[in-house]
């Protein structure tokens, strides 16, 4: 039995011969090939400043510091998320305050933000989950009127947009991850974007040892730096993941059609203004989730959960004095299974991948 693999990151030759001419060029750190990177991202997703840094978790750590957020702060969030999260709001020394989650679109609800707000709250954390925005308007009206900063978990959102506007342009700055599950990668690295010079010169003082001018040391800095082989492979990238997204959206729509009607299975809905990217393909499922992945597994069907604990359930935040729930979030994670969408599946694969589902439907549900 041929695996149907969850994920797979597209190298090609562009990419290889990309790398190969950094490694013979002997600037192999970061160098001229990361400004190109950066400069064109932005140029990509629609603001000044691209900053790169060496995974998607640096580059939310980085964005939070160059946005003041520091020890005695809080940052509201969801605990629906990968740990980089909120776990980046604690290496600042800020704590994270954790919100529940729409039903449909397992983003922020932003009618929960409100009640989460402190005398202590300065940032509002989104998380662009799947591939596929919050709806940005309301949280932006209520960070706005608490004078609070928006910050884009843009980790899964590569080219995602929200009426029109792409993710990453939306608050005050945004983080991107180039892992190779990504949409698009370059091995590790990360993005941060944004429209404010202020931010963007503090985020490349902080990934580089808190130095704007060499051996000058002005803030406790990290060395958060990319590389040029990164970049290399990162060029390459962009300039297929328009394409790349086209084919998940596609996949995705196949995927929807074929499992629309089908018992105890919910496809994922996208919520209209918005173009969804699809990092993952998420359904829910009714019955014992945990037999519907023995069973997709053993069909061979590559599957995951993201994310079967919610952050505040973690030992580490319960260690740290959390104690709360999130109803929806607490629900939906117990529910949710990732199929695979990624651009290299076949059409005899994506009809397998229907068919067991199907058949899943008729032993759980």
């Amino acid at each position: 039995m041929v695996k149907i693999n969850i994920a797979k990151p597209i190298i090609e030759q562009e990419e290889i011969d990309n790398v190969v001419e950094v490694l013979k060029s002997g600037m192999i750190a970061q160098g001229p090939k990361v400004s190109e990177f950066e400069e064109k991202f932005a140029q990509w997703i629609g603001t000044k400043y691209g900053i790169s840094t060496s995974s998607g978790t640096t580059a939310l750590h980085t964005a939070l510091l160059a946005c003041g957020i520091g020890e005695g702060d809080e940052v509201i969030t969801v605990g629906f998320t990968f740990a980089a999260t909120s776990n980046s709001v604690l290496y600042t020394g800020a704590r994270p305050v954790f919100v529940d989650i729409d039903e449909d679109t397992f983003t922020m609800d932003p009618s929960k933000i409100e009640d989460a707000i402190t005398d202590k709250t300065k940032a509002i954390l989104v998380v662009q989950l799947y591939g596929q925005s919050a709806d940005m308007d309301p949280i932006l009206d209520i960070a706005h009127k608490h004078n609070l900063l928006v910050i884009e978990d843009a980790a899964q959102a590569h080219g995602a947009e929200y009426k029109g506007r792409k993710v990453g342009t939306l608050g005050d700055v945004a983080c991107f991850s180039f892992y190779p599950t990504k949409n698009m990668t370059t091995g590790e690295g990360g993005m941060i974007t944004t429209d404010n010079e202020e931010i963007a010169n503090m985020a490349r003082i902080y990934r580089a040892h808190g130095s704007s001018v060499k051996y000058h040391h002005d803030y406790l800095g990290y060395n958060f730096r990319s590389t040029d082989i990164a970049a290399a492979i990162g060029l390459a990238q962009l300039k297929k993941i328009d394409s790349f997204n086209d084919k998940r959206n596609e996949n995705a729509s196949y995927l929807t059609d074929g499992l629309k009607d089908v018992k105890g299975v919910v496809p994922p809905v996208v919520k209209e203004g918005n173009k969804h990217v699809f990092h993952q393909y998420t359904i829910k499922v009714d019955g014992d989730r945990d037999k519907w992945l023995d069973f997709l597994n053993e069909k061979g069907i590559g599957c995951g959960v993201y994310y079967p604990i919610p952050l505040y359930n973690q030992k580490l935040y319960k260690d740290l004095g959390y104690n709360q729930s999130c109803p929806v979030t607490d629900k939906i994670v117990d529910e949710v299974i990732s199929l695979p969408v990624h651009p290299s599946l076949t059409k005899d694969e994506l009809d397998t991948i229907i068919s067991v589902v199907k058949e899943g439907s008729e032993k759980f549900c």
